[in-house]
């Protein structure tokens, strides 16, 4: 792989880099690694890192530019952003130059300013957890973009697919580092990811006006939120938003178990019922609702308005669903997501300093770290049906489809 040399060198604290004798022992090679310890500063060369995001976009996809953008900035290093995901990466390569001046103020942005495809030349995986190897002169043709360019280190942004992607550059002898992107937050690997926070934020707050107008109508009003294979943005978001009834992918649901709740509710006085659905939801034998598309791969979607007029046909009550669809990839990061998109890009770059290639950025026990990304793809984190947040959510009366119900008077 190509080096760049540096005109100008350029000196950093090394407070500024993790672990220095790590790093003094991983650049042996004085191309790459200059330190002078008397004067307490550390040189790394000039390094041009390539980056890009892959997959369905979400909220703190550009806390994580500007994580990147600034840690290898306070490096002397330079970040080209690839548009468009792998795409860019195709002859004669569609990128630009992100400048610390012109990244500092995406922060509260939501979507992502380098664009990004989940589609395409370099789809990872087919149809239900299909791998594709991507063709040899593809990459062939990526990797000569990459070496015009000079980058010595690829940054791919996204979930399983992305990083599929990214591991079969790895394989192929390019340097690369992952960063988890999945609003599903269905990565086994890390305990969350940037996105999640604001998508269940966006179902909260839907469900707290789905609430009056339920009220004043008595309806039973059904909320269609993303969830594939796992139903952690139902959960989160119909505990947080008081949903009455949580359908997830993991716990197959009846539809007369769901009708004997709401009924229950009636009886007890309470004449509107929140029902959340996760699109992977499925009744008992029964399958997923979807179309199908190229590929094999199905789209998901209509589980909520099945729902609602089999609950409306049981229980008698006018019914009406709402499917959020991708107002939950939209708006603005919040906090917590604008927090840990700038904490993720930031362990990238450290990655890469510390020649730590293939693996993933994670998030675990608090603590930013790392794992191999072929152990990253390998297995979905999907909700415990006999776990701890299950069995919170039950015991306040919040039912998921599958169990007899309890007599709301025991509350």
């Amino acid at each position: 792989m190509q080096k760049i040399a540096s005109e100008k060198p350029f000196y950093c604290s090394t407070a500024r880099v993790r672990n220095f004798d790590r790093i003094s022992i991983l650049f042996s090679d004085e191309e790459l690694l200059l330190a002078d310890r008397q004067k307490g500063r550390l040189f790394l060369a000039f390094m041009r890192i390539g980056l890009l995001n892959g997959g369905g976009d979400c909220p703190g996809l550009n806390a994580v530019t500007h994580g990147v953008v600034g840690a290898a900035t306070r490096l002397g290093w330079e970040v080209l952003g690839f548009r468009d995901g792998f795409e860019g990466l195709l002859a004669p390569g569609d990128y630009k130059k992100l400048l610390l001046r012109k990244t500092e103020g995406i922060l509260k942005l939501g979507g992502t300013i380098l664009g990004t495809s989940n589609k395409g030349h370099f789809a990872g995986k087919v149809g239900e957890g299909g791998v594709r190897k991507i063709p040899a002169e593809l990459m062939d043709d990526a990797f000569r973009t990459l070496r015009k360019l000079g980058v010595s280190a690829l940054i791919c942004v996204g979930g399983d697919g992305t990083l599929t992607t990214a591991l079969q550059f790895q394989q192929e002898g390019f340097p690369v580092v992952g960063v988890p992107k999945t609003i599903d937050n269905d990565l086994d690997a890390t305990a969350t990811t940037f996105g999640f926070d604001s998508a269940v934020q966006v179902v909260t707050d839907s469900l707290d006006r789905l609430h009056t107008t339920a009220d004043s109508h008595r309806r039973v009003m059904v909320l269609e939120v993303m969830g594939r294979h796992a139903g952690w943005i139902a959960l989160y978001g119909g505990m947080a938003g008081g949903a009455s009834c949580i359908l997830i992918p993991e716990i197959p649901f009846s539809y007369e178990k769901i009708a004997d709740a709401i009924r229950a509710r009636e009886r007890f006085g309470f004449h509107s019922s929140l029902v959340v659905v996760a699109e992977g939801a499925k009744p008992i034998g029964g399958q997923q609702m979807g179309a199908a598309r190229e590929g094999g791969e199905i789209r998901l979607g209509g589980i909520g308005d099945v729902v609602a007029e089999k609950l409306s046909e049981l229980t008698g009550k006018e019914t009406r669903c709402t499917r959020l669809g991708h107002l939950q990839r939209g708006g603005s990061p919040t906090c917590l997501d604008r927090v840990l998109g700038t904490r993720f890009g930031v362990e990238a770059i450290n990655l890469i300093a510390e020649k730590r290639f293939g693996r993933m950025v994670s998030y675990r026990q608090y603590h930013v770290g790392s794992v191999l990304i072929e152990d990253a793809v390998r297995k979905l984190k999907l909700v415990d049906p006999e776990g701890e947040i299950v069995a919170a959510a039950k015991s306040v009366g919040i039912h998921f489809g599958d169990d007899d119900v309890i007599p709301l008077n025991v509350f």
